[in-house]
């Protein structure tokens, strides 16, 4: 059954279906605002629970949302303490943010109009993200303008060195932004059994996202590769770049489940590098709760290999700066597996966040080094 918010309008008892990508509860009360609303009026309402439904001016409200924003900043705690504790606090603190912004709502028609004065069409991005429209909906503005931002990235994509093109990424998809991982699976060298004969070999990229790293491979020359993810947003992502990119003969972008069926001389995977639970399905690309995935990779690994096969284990140690994983248990995990570390290549971080000393991780951020571990199965 789906959930409706509830609101009174000149006189008149409304409702709309109730949306959140990140599964944000239904508000307990929701009114109508337009552009009289204070920031400060608008601020202790959302705190406060109340909802407010956007009849005003969009740009207007995008400025309201900016100015809670900052009453959230005023009252947001200096981060002093250990990695640990200030990466719990940060977390504690940005699911206020997000619950608080998130009380500025605007209505989507049955055909994903937005009937505000200079409103933007949002029609196409909605359809992509949502998908096929329902009935009138109410979704927060803050989740509206990142729908928007990800239509933009969809649209111009994201240029990717390492193949001389540029990948799209799709809303709920995570971008490769961060061209550190990439370079790592473009430039370690090939296992042997790849190397000598390129053509008939075969690699697995696990939890393939946009499809990135699978066309990275297949630019260096591998014959075959098959591309997993649990996702339904990254399987269509991933092979809509693989048609753009025109690799359909190279690529089986498949859904079987994490490993695919058969063995592989190359076995790659980027797992989320944070062992913390995702609030919600967009940030399943950043957290694995337990480090389910990166388990799930080692121990499998051994029995999807072809002789002379490697695995590549594409990990950020920024867990071990936030305190959330220790190294042993990483390294104790792939000896539990039976495997063996051939090398690790290190590289550090260039995305900005790590030079923001604003940040209130940046101690952490920028200590950070991103490693492939070429692993193989222990002798």
């Amino acid at each position: 059954m789906v959930s409706a918010i509830h609101w009174t309008e000149n006189s008149t008892r409304q409702s709309a279906d109730w949306h959140s990508m990140n599964a944000a509860p239904l508000p307990r009360r929701t009114v109508v605002a337009d552009d009289r609303m204070k920031a400060n009026d608008a601020y202790r309402q959302a705190c406060e629970g109340t909802a407010l439904l956007w009849r005003g001016d969009f740009h207007n409200a995008r400025q309201l949302l900016q100015a809670m924003s900052r009453r959230i900043d005023r009252t947001s705690p200096r981060l002093t303490m250990s990695a640990r504790e200030s990466f719990h606090l940060n977390r504690r603190s940005s699911g206020h943010r997000a619950r608080v912004l998130g009380k500025l709502l605007v209505l989507l028609n049955d055909d994903y109009t937005l009937a505000l004065r200079r409103a933007p069409d949002v029609r196409q991005a909605c359809l992509e993200a949502y998908g096929p429209p329902e009935g009138p909906t109410a979704v927060s503005l803050r989740e509206l303008l990142g729908v928007i931002g990800a239509r933009q990235w969809r649209l111009k994509g994201v240029d990717v060195p390492a193949l001389g093109a540029r990948i799209h990424p799709h809303y709920g998809v995570f971008a490769p932004v961060r061209g550190e991982y990439v370079d790592l699976v473009a430039h370690t060298p090939l296992p042997p059994a790849v190397r000598h004969r390129p053509a008939t070999s075969t690699a697995f990229d696990l939890g393939t996202g946009t499809g990135v790293l699978a066309a990275v491979l297949a630019h260096r020359g591998v014959g075959h590769v098959v591309a997993t993810d649990i996702s339904p947003r990254a399987l269509s992502c991933a092979r809509e770049n693989v048609q753009r990119l025109g690799l359909t003969d190279r690529i089986e972008v498949s859904d079987q489940g994490l490993f695919p069926e058969g063995r592989a001389h190359l076995v790659v995977c980027n797992p989320p590098w944070l062992p913390a639970r995702p609030t919600g399905p967009l940030e399943q690309g950043v957290y694995d709760p337990d480090s389910t995935m990166l388990h799930s990779f080692l121990a499998g690994l051994s029995a999807r290999l072809r002789p002379g096969g490697e695995g590549w284990l594409v990990l950020s140690d920024l867990a071990e700066h936030f305190g959330l994983r220790k190294r042993r248990h990483l390294l104790d995990s792939i000896r539990t597996a039976q495997l063996h570390v051939v090398d690790k290549i290190d590289t550090k971080p260039r995305h900005p966040r790590a030079k923001d000393t604003a940040d209130p991780l940046h101690t952490a951020r920028s200590a950070e080094t991103t490693s492939l571990w070429r692993l193989v199965p222990a002798p």
